[in-house]
């Protein structure tokens, strides 16, 4: 009996090395050395990509970047869920240890006389209708992991958890990078407002002009009323600015975890829509296989994925356990803990689903089609990644030469302009020549405003698209 213990012990731990199924390897996708749209190059020291607002040189911006990051409940509730795969992993690896439980009852027992033992027990002698009984005793069980189930379930849970905490991190920069949007949508908004403020008080002043010169009989009233028409056309242009400016106000406030209203007088007074920083292009499309968070959490989910064929594998390998119980069981609570009233029990139990296999050939067949999918999940990630990066960065070029080009045509046309009243007051020219000056000055100013909030917002979705604004310092990821 001793010597059948002892091969019992030592067998599984013999075998314990023994784990079905492929072991992970990291998948491969083919990518060029470079980007096709490059980032424009320059020799000033590019913006950092792990704190890529303070590039900007906006205090406001970045206020408002760190005080979402700290205070967006959706990177709570990401952080909450980090911490419950964490949970997972422990409980996968506490499956692997052998499981102890204490045990203990004390009880006084009357037996009825009515009942087969009762009856029974009467025509014996010494037979004891009542009496006390003390239990204490520990009992053990361990499944012992033969072919390695168990442990690639662990392995697939660790997996699940690096998900999650690279899942937690794109949360993190997308909630970075929409704080920054919102800013900037802010930004550009106001200096919309400004502008078309600015036409309102010149066509204001141009109504002004036009009814003193009706007075006079110098202008008709034909001119006048279409000046106040005009100026009414551009009061029209800010109700929609101001309802568009009150709704970033509002996402701003969500994004940083507060309620509509909060932090809106932070951000009442107007402020230059901040310049795109300099950007930091990092070392290719290979770069973002470790800077980008969702790219991360892809490659993480093919591992877990091959992990689980393994589990799934060990479905048709045979499952050993081994038993124990070590108590004492006494009717005298003075004699519970003397040698006679000690009670031990060991055992070995084997289950083997041998005619089961159909149904583990599914599970089987099932987890590899996730593994496939999870593969292909991962390449259509890292593509879409690429494209990103491309498409931003081919944005912010042109946004940049946009705004290059509206600057130098609104230099012309104010100068056109001033040259176009002069000429209207000598009588040179029409009242409808200085209102097109206007108009081609007020879309011209527009577009400018709102072409450099677009630029700064190229910026931010570059970074965005190239993994920008974490480090492993500052995140939940964990260990890969």
């Amino acid at each position: 009996m001793n010597t059948l213990r002892a091969v019992l012990i030592a067998a599984p731990l013999l075998l314990a090395a023994c784990t079905v199924g492929p072991d992970y390897k990291k998948p491969e996708v083919s990518l060029t050395a470079a980007y096709r749209t490059p980032v424009p190059a320059s020799t000033e020291p590019a913006a950092s990509l792990d704190a890529w607002w303070d590039g900007f040189h906006d205090a406001g911006l970045s206020r408002v970047v760190a005080r979402a990051e700290t205070q967006n409940l959706d990177i709570e509730q990401a952080r909450d869920r980090v911490l419950q795969s964490r949970a997972l992993v422990r409980a996968a690896g506490a499956a692997l240890a052998p499981q102890v439980d204490a045990t203990g009852s004390a009880a006084a027992v009357q037996q009825s006389l009515q009942s087969p033992i009762g009856t029974i027990g009467t025509h014996l002698p010494g037979f004891q209708r009542s009496y006390d009984e003390t239990v204490l005793g520990a009992a053990a069980s361990w499944e012992v992991d033969l072919f390695g189930g168990l442990r690639r379930g662990r392995e697939a849970a660790k997996a699940d958890a690096r998900v999650a905490a690279a899942e937690a991190v794109a949360i993190r920069t997308s909630v970075a990078a929409e704080a920054a949007d919102a800013y900037l949508q802010v930004r550009g908004l106001q200096a919309r407002i400004a502008v078309a403020q600015r036409q309102e008080t010149v066509e204001r002043d141009l109504v002004g002009l036009l009814t003193q010169r009706a007075s006079q009989g110098v202008s008709p009233d034909r001119e006048l009323r279409e000046a106040r028409a005009e100026l009414e056309g551009v009061r029209a242009t800010i109700p929609p600015l101001t309802a568009a400016l009150d709704a970033h106000l509002n996402r701003l406030d969500v994004l940083m975890g507060a309620q509509a209203g909060t932090y809106r007088d932070e951000l009442a007074d107007p402020a230059p829509t901040p310049a795109p920083p300099i950007l930091a292009a990092g070392d290719g499309p290979a770069d973002l296989l470790r800077r980008r968070p969702d790219i991360l959490a892809a490659e993480d989910r093919v591992a877990a994925a091959n992990a689980r064929i393994g589990a799934a594998i060990s479905g048709y390998y045979p499952k050993v356990s081994i038993s124990g119980l070590l108590g004492v069981d006494s009717l005298s609570a003075s004699q519970l803990f003397a040698a006679s009233a000690v009670a031990h029990q060991v055992g070995a139990g084997l289950s083997w689903r041998l005619f089961d296999f159909g149904r583990v050939d599914a599970e089987v067949a099932q987890a590899k089609g996730r593994d496939a999918e999870a593969l292909a999940a991962y390449r259509a990630t890292v593509y879409r990644a690429t494209a990103e990066v491309e498409d931003s960065v081919s944005s912010l070029t042109q946004e940049e030469a946009r705004a290059e080009a509206l600057s130098a045509q609104i230099d012309q046309l104010t100068v056109a302009r001033g040259q176009a009243e002069q000429a209207y007051e000598g009588g040179v020219i029409s009242l409808i020549e200085v209102r097109d000056a206007d108009r081609e000055l007020l879309t011209a100013s527009d577009q400018l405003a709102q072409t450099r909030a677009d630029a700064a917002r190229a910026a931010v979705a570059v970074y965005r698209a190239l993994g920008g604004g974490w480090t492993p310092e500052r995140t939940l990821l964990s260990e890969r």
